[in-house]
């Protein structure tokens, strides 16, 4: 049997024919003739004799019988890739299932390699990373990060040209690591660049395509069908818009403004300055002031007018608004107080889940498409679409923001019509949270966290076809905050657990004026979640903010899997799954130079009401909040968000008055040092 680690070979150099050598150590592919694209075949023999000679191991190709591809292969080699366009999503869980459905590693091998030379590489890249995330032979593989693979879909594009001359000229130990410039895809004059440090951030468009592998639309339900996963689509995207608007409240801009008028011209425009080394094209640019068109592109199989997007939109809110989703065999589901979130959920995104996809669309993803081909929607131009047309580059352009806050807006329409939570629902008797603070390393005094920013690099090389081997390095700069830890004091009556719920949000909205609390529960973001153990009378709790359950450690985000891979048993198995989390850099907000006043929330709930009966050791839990966990189910039984997921109770105006012995709110001041500090060991 071969070793599967060989399959992670198929993912370096993307356009490299399967039989030249890859990795660090230069291993070939032994492949048999017959699983030549027609390019290669009449000479195989010989382009497979001589890169066997250069090779430092040869793997072995078992000869099967293999299935046909049918319109998986009309995806051309040089196109884009989407899991949003429909024929796209449809052909990429028919490929996932193929890699699914081989018997042993040999057989998934054998499959893999004939395909990779015939399949787009951008469709193949992703139907093989969801096959081995959910193989149970298989998912203890280390997938690289995609930006290793495409490097195209995230650094400037100017970088590549100065990139493949030092490959070339330069040894590989006198190379020096190439510096992208922090604002380079636009100007001071356009105020929506004020935000790029955040659209832009590698770490958290990593995060957005990870959660996509992990949670795909479409291949075989058991892969599909994940516990709550409709209410976690809800959730981790609205935590998306509440991040981005306290962002944006940092930076002295109002809060996002929501995309529903789709006759209008939008007024962000966004140019990516990014080349797509696939297709050898641009990145489209999506320029200020146009207008959602009908798109008519027969290549991609879409004929999709914005009057569909405003039908869909008026069934889903005559849904929430009855409290009943129509099934398509004409059956009625309730949207239940609890479990109503996951089907709105699933029925907005519209994965293979959706209840009626006939009646309720796809308004989610097809907003995605209107928006991707906004420049070219009849194709009249040849044009592919543009970077929120894709899972990886979508979160950088402004306008998924707004379109995201419209799509958040129809489930706070659905939250709203939820009961309040009574003090019983909130409260926790005999619990007192009486005192919080922070501690940030090297800061003298409490309740100050501070920012700054951090230059680190990453090495494109697995990702450069046809370059001189050896390392390319790139330096970019990022967000970054002082390491803190939380201290908080709790009295209990008796020896008892609880959930620790951390929270935080602007003290002001954008006016300088104190929050109405049903405004700032959506600004909260989640800093952390954790069980508790209390022993009856006084408690201390220190946490450090690098284990939150929300983020994961900046070389996770990077998969730099030679600092960061754990060692052998479950942990090993869970490290794909480990791959999906918020970037550590982004935990908290930029913040001010002068300070910026926020709220931090601390809750301690009721275990009772909290706990989900499984055991989840070993498993990769330390970023659950967005993302789950691997085949369990969601370890907290309160819905995603809570307290905060619905409107206040009556006579509840502000915060303050929302409180219970168990929760307490502590003030906290953010503070940005305009720094730039350099990778550790650089001068």
């Amino acid at each position: 049997m071969t070793d599967k680690k060989n399959l992670l070979l198929l993912f370096d150099r993307p356009k490299e024919p399967v039989f030249m050598p890859k990795g660090d150590e230069k291993k070939v592919f032994d492949v048999p003739i017959s699983y030549l694209s027609d390019k290669y075949k009449p000479i195989g023999s010989q382009v497979t004799a001589r890169f066997g000679e250069e090779a430092s191991e040869q793997i072995k190709v078992k000869q099967i019988s293999m299935p046909p591809l049918g319109e998986i292969v009309d995806l051309k080699r040089d196109d884009n890739f989407s899991v949003f366009i429909p024929k796209h999503r449809r052909i990429a869980g028919k490929l996932t299932n193929i890699f699914l459905g081989m018997r042993n590693v040999d057989d998934l091998l054998a499959v893999a390699v004939y395909a990779r030379d015939r399949v787009n590489p951008y469709l193949f890249n992703y139907a093989l990373s969801v096959a081995i995330l959910h193989r149970s032979d298989t998912d203890n593989l280390d997938i690289p990060s995609i930006i290793r693979t495409f490097p195209d879909k995230y650094v400037d594009s100017k970088v590549f040209k100065e990139a493949r001359e030092d490959a070339n000229v330069v040894p590989q130990g006198a190379r020096i690591p190439i510096e992208i410039p922090k604002d380079y895809t636009a100007s001071d004059l356009d105020e929506e660049h004020r935000l790029a440090y955040f659209r832009e951030d590698i770490g958290v468009n990593l995060h957005h395509w990870h959660w996509h592998l992990v949670y795909p639309f479409e291949g075989d339900r058991s892969v599909v069908d994940k516990d709550r996963r409709g209410e976690l689509f809800y959730y981790m995207h609205q935590q998306i818009i509440a991040r981005y608007n306290f962002e944006r409240l940092c930076n002295d801009l109002k809060r996002v403004e929501r995309y529903v008028d789709w006759d209008a011209e939008i007024k962000e425009g966004y140019f990516p300055k990014l080349d797509n080394l696939v297709s050898s094209r641009a990145w489209p640019a999506r320029v200020s002031n146009q207008k959602l068109q009908n798109v008519r592109r027969e290549v991609e199989g879409i004929n999709m007018d914005v009057d569909d997007l405003k039908r869909w939109r008026d069934r889903i809110y005559d849904a929430i608004h009855s409290g009943r989703v129509q099934k398509s065999d004409g059956s009625l589901i309730t949207l239940t107080e609890n479990e109503g979130i996951d089907v709105l959920g699933n029925l907005v995104e519209a994965s293979i889940l959706s209840p009626n996809p006939e009646l309720y669309g796809e308004i989610h993803n097809m907003g995605h498409i209107l928006l991707s081909y906004i420049h070219d929607p009849d194709h009249r131009y040849l044009e592919s679409f543009n970077v929120i047309g894709d899972s990886a580059t979508a979160m950088r352009d402004p306008v998924f923001y707004r379109w995201h806050a419209f799509i958040d807006d129809l489930f706070q329409e659905y939250k709203s019509s939820l009961p309040r939570y009574t003090v019983n629902q909130l409260n926790n008797p005999g619990i007192t949270v009486q005192n919080v603070q922070v501690t940030s390393q090297g800061l003298n005094g409490a309740n100050t966290l501070q920012t700054f920013w951090q230059q680190s690099d990453v090495d494109l090389s697995r990702g450069m076809d046809f370059q001189p081997r050896g390392s390319v390095f790139v330096r970019f700069t990022h967000l970054q905050y002082r390491p803190f830890t939380y201290k908080i004091q709790v009295q209990s009556s008796k020896a008892t657990q609880g959930t620790c719920r951390i929270f935080m949000a602007p003290k002001y909205d954008e006016r300088g004026n104190p929050w109405l609390l049903r405004d700032q529960r959506l600004m909260f973001i989640e800093l952390d979640k954790f069980t508790v153990n209390l022993r009856a009378g006084q408690n201390t709790i220190t946490r450090n903010a690098a284990q939150s359950t929300v983020t994961i450690p900046f070389e996770r985000s990077y998969r730099d899997l030679d600092t960061s891979r754990p060692t052998g048993g479950d942990a090993l198995a869970q490290f794909n799954f480990c791959g999906c989390g918020w970037p550590d850099n982004l935990l908290i907000p930029k913040g001010r130079p002068e300070g910026f006043a926020c709220e931090l929330f601390v809750m301690i709930s009721n275990i009772d009401d909290d706990r989900v009966n499984q055991t989840i050791s070993g498993q990769c839990n330390d970023a659950y909040a967005y993302c789950g966990v691997k085949d369990k189910l969601y370890p907290d039984r309160r819905s995603m968000g809570y307290p905060f997921d619905r409107m206040p109770r009556n006579g509840v105006e502000t915060l303050q008055q929302f409180l219970t012995p168990n929760m307490r709110v502590q003030d906290v001041n953010l503070v940005f040092e305009n720094k730039t500090y350099r990778p550790r060991g650089t001068q």
